[in-house]
């Protein structure tokens, strides 16, 4: 499984988290509570969350590495809409090891 990272700094991580997780809970088993949620978009791909008062951190997994670059985009482009009213600044993956 590869897993890539961001942290995203914002004082509303934890309602951005929880507008994602209410959002995908539509379509997916979601789970969360107010410092974590779990989006599993299919058994081999899923977004892990984190929030906090200064920020949420984003963690995705996906089976297949070719699929990493798909899924951080749409994960990014939708907090983006849920966070229209903020500048959220340059989003920069790191892989975890």
């Amino acid at each position: 499984m590869a897993a890539s990272t961001t942290r995203i700094a914002t004082s509303n991580g934890r309602r951005y988290m929880t507008q994602l997780c209410k959002h995908w809970a539509h379509k997916f088993e979601v789970a969360h509570d107010e410092n974590q949620g779990l989006v599993p978009f299919s058994p081999d791909r899923r977004c892990r969350m984190a929030a906090d008062a200064e920020g949420l951190t984003l963690t995705i997994e996906v089976e297949d590495a070719e699929h990493m670059e798909r899924m951080q985009g749409v994960v990014i482009d939708h907090l983006k809409r849920f966070a229209f009213r903020e500048d959220l600044g340059e989003v920069a993956w790191t892989a975890v090891p």
